[in-house]
């Protein structure tokens, strides 16, 4: 997140509604121990086009144009120094919001990501989409930051349940 420039947007030409925000470059991933940063491609997914404007505000003379070095850096979000800003400013900045409107001091930064990655599963993505959208090399990393809500267990019980009534109804489907 703090490596972001804005040259790293791009489009995805299957989806131009998105224009340059259809696809992201990630080029520092963190990557395993003794080699250099892992990069992959994150593609806007449906369930959150809504970040589609928001980054088009942002990067076209919205809040960005209100840093003073948004001239002088291709930081996707420049500090005061026109260097980028920090994850720990990242953090507390996130902090201060959450406190603003309530919610518990448990959910950290680090919670938006889990949330994304059960989001995406919830919404039916393929588990191995989703595992390359957040970068990880194993599937059971992905099933850690997974936490499905009761209707989404229920929902799926349910779905099985139609499912083999059908095939016991109809032996030859």
């Amino acid at each position: 997140m703090t490596m972001l420039d804005l040259e790293d947007f791009g489009p995805n030409p299957h989806v131009t509604d998105y224009g340059r925000f259809g696809a992201i470059q990630v080029r520092f991933a963190k990557g395993t121990a003794g080699s250099g940063p892992r990069r992959r491609t994150v593609l806007t997914v449906p369930e959150f086009d809504w970040v589609v404007d928001q980054l088009r505000t942002w990067t076209s003379g919205g809040m960005r144009a209100n840093f003073a070095t948004a001239d002088r850096s291709s930081a996707m979000w420049p500090s005061e120094r026109g260097a980028r800003m920090s994850l720990g400013s990242f953090g507390d900045s996130f902090a201060a919001a959450r406190d603003a409107v309530g919610l518990p001091k448990e959910l950290g930064l680090h919670c938006l990501r889990h949330s994304y990655v059960t989001h995406l599963i919830e919404a039916g993505y393929d588990p191995a989409f989703v595992q390359t959208q957040v970068g990880h090399s194993y599937a059971s990393t992905t099933g850690l930051y997974t936490s499905v809500s009761s209707d989404f267990k229920q929902k799926t019980v349910q779905q099985m349940i139609a499912r083999r009534i059908t095939t016991l109804e109809d032996p030859d489907a």
